[in-house]
């Protein structure tokens, strides 16, 4: 038995409605509900566009990047939703005009990229849309003027959303001087790095998973030093190495390089081969209630000219330096480092040990209030207070600190600022609870015990020694 399948248009439903209006002059018609919603999904008033009424073909084995692009730009006129049905399609140099709006069906609707040239392109359009897409750029080379799979310039309204991104010859995403959000997206394989945003207008980067990148998980750069107020909470960032190598250029779950005022929030970032969350040059840093899980170098850095850093809350367990807020002597200045926990971490680094080396629970060193923070398990010092003369006002007041190789090693190097080091807890810190060092050298017995004598930018004041 044979079924025959009626695709019903708009014109033949006006002809069948003008014939049941005729009929109706000749005797009472009856139109179930069922039947005219059927009908009606038929021809979609929705404002769709479906990408099988351009000629699209699932699973074709040619290459269709002259009709798809025709469907985005018929859609993309239409002010429609070019709606993709499930299937592989092949396409290259696909540019993405202002307005275009791609869906597809999660997980099932692939976008295969051809070679030669970009994949998806996007230049200073006002709003674009995608979502429930798989870009898969099979690892094929992308030109020179593309440096994602999903290249987006001057987009004042980038929607991504459940995308999946995969095999990308580079960044699986960039978005140059872009605002909108990238949210609940799954990018794997990169290259380079998973998301690269760059000069970004006030973006929104949530509750995403990128994995298993050669490079770098998240970037946010800036080319020189301004606000740019992106929110990066909520993702999962794993496995990401550091093929280019370096000593923390790649290899960084999360990466902020001069964006002012970015908040990185309730984020889990895991087995990255430098830092779960670096930020470089950025002011008015937010680093809080994130979990960074064995990094191979510093777990959570705030480095070089910043001027304002929140680190809070944040559970650290391996790393090679738990928390990092250093180089006063570029500027970097003006921290508050409460209530995280710093655990488990290792004396072996990812390249020979230069300045004060790993194993340290939290480095700081200028302007700062450190409170609340639990330290467990730091082979050389719980805490490395100042570099040399690097060390001013800081307030270390309240924290635990207990099976370190040493509690506390602050500097008493000639010029060094004031420190205030007060009600503390040292459990099991064989090589004293508070120490004075110049640069890497310890050349104090535990200050804890024969008082801060001499030096006196430092003051001493209720800490407990178990």
């Amino acid at each position: 038995m044979s079924t025959n399948r009626h695709v019903l248009s708009r014109r033949s439903l006006l002809a069948s409605l003008g014939g049941a209006g005729a009929a109706s002059l000749l005797g009472p018609v009856t139109v179930s509900a069922a039947m005219a919603g059927d009908l009606f999904s038929q021809i979609d008033l929705r404002g769709s566009h479906d990408g099988d009424l351009t000629g699209l073909l699932p699973d074709a084995v040619d290459d269709q990047s002259r009709l798809f692009q025709r469907a985005i730009d018929d859609a993309a006129a239409a002010g429609r939703v070019l709606r993709l049905p499930p299937g592989r399609f092949v396409v290259s140099n696909i540019d993405l005009p202002d307005g275009a709006r791609i869906t597809g069906v999660p997980g099932a609707t692939r976008l295969i990229y051809g070679g030669r040239g970009h994949f998806m392109l996007a230049e200073g359009a006002r709003r674009i849309e995608l979502s429930s897409l798989v870009l898969d750029g099979a690892n094929q080379r992308l030109g020179d003027h593309a440096s994602a799979l999903l290249h987006l310039r001057g987009v004042s309204e980038a929607v991504i959303e459940d995308m999946s991104i995969t095999g990308a010859d580079g960044h699986g995403m960039t978005l140059e001087a872009c605002g909108g959000r990238i949210n609940h997206c799954e990018i794997s394989g990169a290259r380079l790095a998973g998301i690269y945003a760059i000069e970004s207008r006030s973006l929104a980067i949530t509750r995403n998973v990128v994995r298993d990148c050669a490079n770098g998980g998240i970037l946010v750069h800036r080319w020189s030093i301004g606000e740019d107020a992106t929110l990066i909470d909520g993702n999962r960032v794993m496995r990401i190495a550091a093929r280019a190598g370096g000593t923390g250029q790649n290899g960084n779950g999360i990466n902020i390089f001069r964006a002012g005022n970015v908040m990185v929030t309730n984020n889990h970032v895991s087995d990255c081969a430098f830092s779960a969350i670096r930020a470089n040059q950025g002011s008015n840093i937010q680093i809080v209630a994130n979990q960074a899980i064995r990094s191979g170098e510093t777990a959570i850095y705030a480095e070089f000219s910043f001027e304002g850093a929140v680190i809070a809350s944040n559970l650290i367990d391996g790393g090679t330096v738990g928390i990092s807020v250093a180089n006063f002597n570029e500027g970097g200045r003006l921290a508050s480092v409460t209530g995280n926990i710093i655990r488990n971490l290792s004396s072996q680094g990812p390249y020979p040990a230069q300045y004060a080396g790993f194993g340290i629970g939290l480095a700081i060193e200028a302007d700062a209030a450190v409170s609340g923070n639990v330290i467990e398990g730091a082979p050389k010092w719980g805490v490395l207070m100042g570099w040399g003369p690097f060390l001013r006002s800081v307030n270390f007041t309240g924290n635990t600190i207990r099976h370190c190789g040493a509690g506390i090693a602050v500097s008493v190097v000639e010029g060094a600022g004031s420190a205030l080091i007060s009600g503390n807890m040292f459990d099991t810190t064989p090589g004293g609870a508070i120490v004075g060092c110049r640069w890497n050298e310890v050349v104090t017995k535990d200050l804890a015990k024969v008082g801060a004598g001499r030096f006196s930018h430092l003051t001493l004041d209720r800490n407990v020694v178990a």
